[in-house]
């Protein structure tokens, strides 16, 4: 008796998701997935040191994302996704930011720009609790007036090394002021010869007590002591 031969299903490889949402998804503009080029754990993406000139598309669900040191130039509209909590760009070559890049973010907290190029601020959500911008080329038209006025939370600011000559940032929500604010706590001979009217009045903060935040101006603050 012979035996028809036996029909076998042929095997299918497993495949990955890189368009969906998820882990390995979405694609980036190089056709790898962000997960492959950056370090994906959980809800966060580290794309630290990466040679990155432009920012890949983010999982859907990332809500920390970190691309210090590397090449990126500027911030496009629409370029993160709305449950983003933390950003660092620290140590890149950003000029632009584009008006609209963070304030659709409503769960935004923390906006890390350090060591950039940025000459203009763009309006920032009200659930900031962190911004820091030392050491870039901000300038005193490139800020909102009462650009931190709604920002109920918002516990630390930085904006020492800029360009800036006049800061109005009266009638916002400051509470507090850190000795690297305005000045160079790691250099005490430090001047900022440049920056003459600062204006915080209008402010829940007491200018009084928080002298290392401005010895290195030619001019004191105008504020509210207590």
């Amino acid at each position: 008796v012979t035996l028809p031969p036996r029909t076998t299903n042929p095997q299918v490889p497993p495949t990955l998701d890189f368009l969906g949402p998820g882990l390995f998804g979405p694609e980036t503009g190089l056709g790898m997935p962000v997960c492959l080029l950056c370090v994906c754990i959980s809800g966060s993406v580290y794309c630290d040191e990466s040679d990155l000139t432009t920012i890949p598309p983010l999982p859907k669900k990332t809500t920390h994302f970190y691309a210090r040191f590397n090449k990126i130039t500027e911030v496009k509209p629409r370029t993160f996704s709305t449950r983003l909590k933390r950003i660092d760009l620290t140590g890149n070559q950003i000029t632009s930011l584009a008006e609209d890049a963070f304030r659709s973010l409503p769960q935004l907290q923390d906006l890390l720009l350090v060591d950039n190029k940025i000459r203009a601020l763009p309006e920032l959500p009200a659930t900031m609790r962190h911004i820091d911008l030392r050491n870039n080329r901000l300038q005193s038209a490139g800020m909102h007036r009462e650009a931190f006025k709604e920002m109920k939370e918002l516990q630390f600011l930085y904006l020492s090394d800029n360009h800036l000559r006049v800061l109005h940032l009266q009638n916002n929500n400051i509470q507090s002021l850190n000795q690297d604010t305005f000045c160079n706590s790691h250099d005490m001979n430090y001047v900022r010869k440049a920056l003459e009217d600062i204006r915080l009045d209008g402010n829940p903060v007491d200018i009084n007590q928080y002298a290392q935040a401005y010895v290195c101006l030619p001019r004191l603050p105008v504020g509210t002591p207590r």
